[in-house]
C-alpha cells in the first residue's frame, strides 16, 4: 500500500515521508517566530510613527504664573543667551545694530524650505530650534539647512514643557533630538530653547533647575528679547513692526517656520530683512553673538590688553561613534515608518471596502437564497427516496462512534452504513459493532484497514458502497433524523454531483464552543448560501456531505495530495462539470475543538489545506465552458475572502488601537463599534435563517477581540508555511463524546 502525505498515527518504522514530515514539524516553531516577528515589526513601525506624529507621552500642560523667587534677578533681567561657562550662570546680550534671527518648531516640509530660500537670497544666517520628531521625519531639510551655513538648536523631541518632566524625561528629550540631528546632518548641538519659554522672564522656580542641569551638561539656553508673534497671524505689517527692536538695540528675534500656517511669515521675512539692512543692522547666528560679545569684553579690558580671548566651542559638533550610528538607524526606521504607514493605510481602505462589500453581498444573496429554497413550490424534482450509503471514516473515535451510529439509527431515509476503521488502536471497530448490535442495526458494515489517513478510508468506503449516492460524515458527528433525506433531495437534478449539508457546533456550552458556533452559522453557512447561488461552492464539509458515487470515481476519489480533501474534491467536481449545492435543512452536529491548542491545530490544517487545494487547481482559472465557472468566479472569491482579506484584516484592529492611542480615542472607538454593528446585523440575520438562539451573539464582541485575532495568526502562519515550502501532517483532535443525539445536541 502506498503511503499518503497526510498520514496520522503510524505504528510502523519511519519512512522517508515520515522523516520529511518530522523535519517539517521541527520547522513550525521558527515559522511561528517569524509570524510573531512580522507582527512585532508592524507594531514597532506604528508605535514609532505614532510617537512622532502624536507625541505619545507628551505632556500638553503649559505652566503659567509660577513664582521666580529662586531665579537670580540678573538672569531674569539679563540678555537672551544663558550660558554656564565655568559653572557660573551668565547671560549674553546681542550687540547693538545686530540681529540674531531664530526660528522655532521646524522643520516643516512646506514652510522651512521657503525660509531657507529667503535667507540664502539675502545671505543672512538663521538659528533654527528644531523639534526632534520633525527632524527625524524630514532629515533632508535639516541637512540642507546646515550645509547652507545656518545653526540648529534643540527644541525638545516632542515639544513638551520641561518644567513638568522628570530628569529622565528631560534627558530622553535631549538625547533623542541629538540622535535625530546626528542621523540627519551628522552633527550634534549645544544650543537649546525650551518650548513655551521664549523670553527670560518665563524662567520660574520649576524650570530654573532644568536650565541649571542642562547648563552643567554644556548646553547654552537661548531666549529672545524681540518676538514677532507671527504665530498669531496678525498681518504682515504687524509682524515686521513687532520684530523690530527699539532704537538701535540688538536683538534675538523670534519667527516660526512651522507649527501652523506660516504664509504671513514668508511674506514678512524678506521685507523685514530689507528694512533692517537699510537701518544698518547686520545679521548673525547665536554663536556669532556669543563670540562677538566675548571679543568686545576682551577688547574693553584695559587692565589686561594682551589677554587673549578664550576660544569658544562651536555650537555644532561632528557626530561620531554610536551617536552617529544610532542616529542613522533612527532616520532609517522613521523613513520606513513614513513609507509603510501610507501603504498600510491604503491596504486598510481596500480591506475595509472588501470586508464591508462581502457582508453586503452575503446579506443580499443569502436572503435571495433563503427565499428561493423555501418557497412552497420549490422542488429539486422527483423526490429521492431510494437507499443511499453513509460512509463513516473513524480513527480512534471510541468516545463518539456509538453516538454517531445511534443518530443514524433514527434516520428517516433508508441507508446502509459503512464504518471504515482506519487502523484505530482504541477498539473503535469493536465499539461500533457492539453499538450496532445493541441498537439492532442490521445495515451496518465495519471495515478495518491499515492506518492510511482519512482520504484512503473514504475511498475504501466508496469502493464498498452499495448504492449510487454516498453520504460522507465524520466519526464525531451526529445527524438529525431527517438529515440524510434532506441532504440527498438535490440529486433529483441530474446536474448536481455533490451537496453540502449544514454543519453545526454541538459542544457550544463553553466560550470557545460559542465562538465557533457563531463562526459556523455566520461565516460558513452564510458563505455557502452565497457560493451556492453563484454556483461556485468551494467546500463540501467533511462533517456532512453527499456525492454521486460515479462522480467521485470520475474525479479519482478523495485525493491525498492536500490536507483539505473536502475542498480538493469539491473543486474537482466543479471542474468535471458537476453542480455543487448547499442544503440548509440537512443538519449535523459536530464536536468542535475544546481547547485553543486543538483549535489552532485544526484551523491551521484547514487553512493550509485550502491553500494546497487552490494551488493544485490553479489551472481552473483557464478552464472553459460551464466547468470553468469555479475558476472564473469561485477561485477569485475564495482567494480574496478566505486568504487575502483575512491576512490583511488585522490591519483594521491594529489601526483601531493605533487611532485610539495616537489620534482620537472616541472616533476610533465609534468606528470599531460601527463595524461590530455591521457584523452583528449579519450574524443576527444568519441566526434567523438557521433558527438559532440569539443569546450566543452576546459573545460576539469578545469573539472579535480575542478569537478573531487567533484566526488571523493561524492564517498568517499557514501563509508563511506555504511560502517556505512546509508540509503538515494530520493531527488527531482529542474527543470527549459530549455531542450526543441530535435532540441533546441542539440545546
Amino acid at each position: 500500500m502506498t503511503t499518503p502525505t497526510s498520514v496520522r498515527g503510524r505504528r510502523r518504522a519511519p519512512s522517508r515521508i515520515d522523516r520529511a514530515a518530522g523535519r517539517a514539524a521541527a520547522l513550525q516553531k521558527p515559522r511561528v517566530i517569524l509570524a510573531l516577528l512580522l507582527l512585532l515589526a508592524l507594531t514597532c513601525v506604528m508605535l514609532l510613527d505614532g510617537y512622532l506624529r502624536a507625541e505619545v507621552g507628551g505632556d500638553q500642560r503649559v505652566r503659567t504664573g509660577a513664582g521666580a523667587s529662586k531665579v537670580p534677578d540678573k538672569i531674569l533681567d539679563g540678555g537672551p543667551i544663558l550660558t554656564f561657562r565655568g559653572g557660573r550662570a551668565t547671560t549674553v546680550s546681542v550687540p547693538s545694530k545686530t540681529i540674531a534671527l531664530t526660528f522655532d518648531d521646524g522643520p516643516n516640509p512646506t514652510w522651512t524650505p521657503q525660509v531657507l530660500k529667503i535667507l540664502d537670497r539675502y545671505d543672512v544666517p538663521g538659528t533654527f530650534f528644531l523639534v526632534g520628531s520633525m527632524v527625524s521625519r524630514y532629515p533632508g531639510i535639516v541637512k540642507s539647512m546646515v550645509e547652507q551655513g545656518n545653526e540648529v538648536g534643540i527644541h525638545t523631541f516632542t515639544h513638551v514643557d520641561l518644567s513638568y518632566q522628570s530628569n529622565a524625561r528631560v534627558d530622553r528629550e535631549m538625547q533623542q533630538t541629538q540622535l535625530a540631528l546626528a542621523g540627519a546632518a551628522g552633527i550634534t548641538t549645544t544650543l537649546f530653547r525650551a518650548p513655551y519659554s521664549s523670553e527670560t522672564d518665563a524662567i520660574d522656580n520649576y524650570s530654573w533647575p532644568v536650565y541649571q542641569r542642562l547648563g552643567k551638561e554644556g548646553y547654552t539656553s537661548v531666549f529672545v528679547d524681540t518676538d514677532s508673534d507671527d504665530w498669531k497671524r496678525p498681518g504682515v505689517s504687524k509682524i515686521i513692526k513687532w520684530a523690530t527692536p527699539t532704537k538701535d538695540e540688538g536683538a534675538s528675534v523670534l519667527f516660526h517656520d512651522a507649527g501652523g500656517e506660516r504664509s504671513q511669515t514668508i511674506t514678512a521675512l524678506p521685507a523685514y530683512i530689507e528694512k533692517m539692512k537699510a537701518k544698518g543692522y547686520t545679521f548673525t547666528t547665536i554663536s556669532g553673538v556669543i563670540e562677538q560679545n566675548a571679543a568686545n569684553r576682551a577688547a574693553a579690558d584695559a587692565s589686561a590688553p594682551n589677554t587673549a580671548v578664550r576660544p569658544l566651542q562651536a555650537a555644532h559638533r561632528t557626530a561620531t561613534g554610536m551617536t552617529l550610528y544610532e542616529g542613522e538607524a533612527l532616520i532609517v526606521a522613521v523613513a520606513i515608518a513614513e513609507w509603510a504607514l501610507p501603504v498600510l493605510s491604503y491596504l486598510l481602505l481596500v480591506v475595509g471596502i472588501a470586508v464591508l462589500g462581502r457582508f453586503g453581498m452575503m446579506l443580499l444573496i443569502a436572503r435571495r437564497h433563503h427565499r428561493q429554497r423555501n418557497k412552497r413550490r420549490f422542488s429539486w424534482g422527483t423526490a429521492v427516496n431510494r437507499p443511499v450509503s453513509v460512509i463513516v471514516p473513524a480513527y480512534n473515535e471510541k468516545e463518539c462512534i456509538a453516538n454517531t451510529l445511534e443518530s443514524l439509527a433514527q434516520s428517516t431515509h433508508p441507508i446502509e452504513i459503512v464504518v471504515v476503521d482506519d487502523g484505530s488502536t482504541d477498539g473503535t471497530s469493536e465499539i461500533a459493532r457492539a453499538a450496532a448490535d445493541k441498537l439492532g442495526m442490521t445495515n451496518v458494515r465495519v471495515l478495518r484497514q491499515e492506518n492510511a489517513g482519512k482520504p484512503a478510508a473514504l475511498n475504501n468506503g466508496v469502493r464498498n458502497a452499495t448504492y449510487d449516492i454516498v453520504v460522507m460524515m465524520d466519526g464525531d458527528t451526529v445527524f438529525e433524523p431527517d438529515a440524510v433525506h434532506q441532504l440527498v433531495q438535490p440529486f433529483a437534478d441530474p446536474e448536481v454531483g455533490a451537496v453540502a449539508g449544514n454543519a453545526k457546533v454541538g459542544n457550544r456550552g463553553t466560550i470557545i464552543g460559542a465562538w465557533q458556533h457563531i463562526e459556523y452559522v455566520m461565516g460558513f453557512n452564510l458563505d455557502r448560501r452565497m457560493y451556492d447561488l453563484l454556483r461556485c461552492m468551494p467546500t463540501i464539509p467533511g462533517a456532512i456531505g453527499a456525492f454521486r458515487r460515479d462522480a467521485v470515481l470520475q474525479v479519482g476519489g478523495m485525493s491525498e495530495d492536500t490536507l483539505a480533501e473536502d475542498t480538493d474534491i469539491t473543486i474537482a467536481m466543479h471542474r468535471a462539470g458537476w453542480r455543487v449545492v448547499y442544503q440548509e435543512h440537512a443538519k449535523a452536529w459536530t464536536e468542535a475543538p475544546g481547547s485553543l491548542k486543538q483549535l489552532w491545530s485544526q484551523r491551521y490544517r484547514w487553512s493550509y489545506g485550502t491553500m494546497q487545494a487552490l494551488w493544485k487547481h490553479r489551472k481552473s482559472l483557464t478552464d472553459k465552458g460551464p466547468s470553468g465557472r469555479f475558476g472564473r468566479v469561485g477561485m477569485p472569491l475564495v482567494v480574496l475572502f478566505q486568504i487575502i482579506t483575512p491576512v490583511f484584516a488585522p490591519l483594521i484592529d491594529v489601526f483601531t488601537v493605533y487611532s485610539m492611542i495616537f489620534v482620537d480615542f472616541e472616533a476610533a472607538l465609534l468606528a470599531w463599534l460601527a463595524v461590530l454593528g455591521v457584523q452583528l446585523v449579519c450574524a443576527a440575520y444568519a441566526f434567523r435563517l438557521d433558527k438559532e438562539r440569539y443569546r450566543y451573539l452576546l459573545m460576539m464582541p469578545l469573539q472579535q477581540i480575542a478569537y478573531r485575532q487567533m484566526m488571523y495568526l493561524v492564517l498568517i502562519h499557514s501563509c508563511i508555511t506555504a511560502l517556505t515550502g512546509g508540509r503538515l501532517r494530520w493531527q488527531k483532535l482529542k474527543r470527549t463524546g459530549e455531542v450526543g443525539t441530535p435532540a441533546g445536541a441542539s440545546g
